[in-house]
């Protein structure tokens, strides 16, 4: 069986390359296809030294640092890669990659980490974000997001079997496409965080300084608690209005970000993980856990498929979701959390971990495409003529059958 394994673009070793990177281990054997191909050299070793076949994006002038302002030919781009001679195909897809162009006989499981966003439900922020809300640079982006929407929903009939990383994206996907999708969730390295020692005195942010993340509503919330310590790790812009937001807080210490090891022993010492953010999936949630730290999280997105919430029946508790992105539910959250904080154990937490490891993820995945081929195998079998019900005897047919003899057998 030839396997093809196919990418969006490649450009940093982050959260969607960790995945292909399983996939990859899954299947030693297959071809590598991306759009573009631009890891620089000292993040190629999740590559393994194997080749990545890529588009003619590759070639274009001042693709190297500006390849997603071509994202208008990337369907076109995507749509010119030759799989003609693979039986499987496996797509990585968070944008372009899930329409490759397959046929009747090949079989393509296409992993989702989300529909293109920017397409479809945040076009708003992608435009205001961009400040593309007016004139005719704006008139182009609405044309280029709607022919995107348009590729994107044709492009679902293409796919035998959707995977999503979350059953928050698995909800989308229906949205989008009208299609199910099985949850896999995304593999997370979870034998690199471990349970350790330390004070577990202060709860713990490390996030990127972006909108999204909301790490200035943690900062609020627990500026109104001033006998609680909370210890914020990151960087990016919205870094000045974090510190706006804690400045005058004793109990609230700004870092920048810190080497992976360092973190670890930050999540260790932790005594819980707060995260505000709603996220396809959210891979930090998990490595809290397996450093077996409780998480407080925002109760949407794929903080639900994480955390057990301490009001699930017949399951040990791992944390606290709260219901809205505001200040007071982070205060509420982090109450409801000490109020019951003897009934969140490192050991509950370090298990519940263990359901998002690398070996889980292959396990589930080679499970999943398994059945994709053997259903596809199913079909491919060769089909016997119908029964003809109450047809007529042939004209010289004998007088006495053989006992036991089928009635009505089809010919062959």
């Amino acid at each position: 069986m030839r396997v093809a394994l196919v990418h969006d673009w490649l450009e940093h070793y982050a959260g969607s390359e960790r995945v292909f990177e399983q996939l990859m281990l899954l299947y030693p054997d297959a071809d590598l296809f991306a759009v573009v191909d631009f890891v620089p050299e000292q993040e190629r070793g999740f590559l393994q030294g194997r080749p990545v076949k890529t588009t003619f994006i590759q070639r274009l002038p001042f693709a190297r640092s500006k390849f997603r302002e071509y994202i208008g030919l990337m369907p076109l781009a995507i749509e010119q890669l030759d799989l003609s001679g693979y039986d499987l195909i496996i797509s990585s897809s968070h944008s372009i990659a899930k329409g490759v162009l397959t046929g009747p006989n090949q079989v393509h499981v296409s992993y989702v980490h989300s529909p293109m966003r920017y397409a479809w439900d945040l076009q708003r922020q992608y435009l205001r974000e961009g400040n593309l809300e007016r004139g005719l640079k704006g008139l182009y982006a609405r044309l280029l997001l709607h022919r995107l929407r348009n590729w994107d929903a044709r492009t679902a009939l293409g796919v035998d079997v959707f995977i999503a990383n979350s059953d928050y994206i698995a909800d989308r996907i229906h949205k989008v496409y009208r299609r199910d999708a099985i949850t896999v969730p995304p593999p997370v390295a979870v034998d690199r965080f471990l349970p350790g020692t330390g004070d577990r005195d202060a709860y713990l942010v490390a996030s990127r300084f972006v909108p999204y993340k909301r790490v200035e509503l943690i900062v609020e919330a627990f500026a109104a608690m001033p006998n609680r310590r909370l210890l914020v790790v990151g960087a990016g812009a919205g870094k000045q209005r974090i510190l706006n937001a804690a400045r005058g807080c004793g109990n609230i210490e700004v870092r920048a970000p810190v080497p992976g090891p360092e973190l670890v022993r930050l999540m260790q010492s932790a005594r819980a993980f707060v995260f505000a953010a709603e996220e396809d999936f959210g891979i930090t949630l998990v490595e809290a856990q397996a450093c077996g730290t409780p998480v407080i999280a925002f109760g949407a997105g794929g903080a639900r498929d994480i955390i057990v919430d301490d009001t699930a029946s017949q399951r040990e508790p791992t944390g606290v979701l709260f219901n809205a992105q505001t200040a007071a539910a982070i205060r509420d959250a982090v109450e409801r959390f000490e109020r019951n904080e003897s009934h969140f154990t490192a050991a509950a937490c370090r298990r519940n971990s263990l359901r998002f490891s690398t070996a889980a993820f292959r396990d589930r995945m080679r499970r999943v495409v398994g059945d994709a081929l053997a259903e596809r195998k199913a079909r491919r079998l060769p089909r016997l003529p119908p029964l003809s019900l109450g047809r007529a005897a042939p004209e010289h047919a004998p007088e006495h059958a053989p006992e036991h003899a089928p009635v009505d057998q089809p010919a062959g």
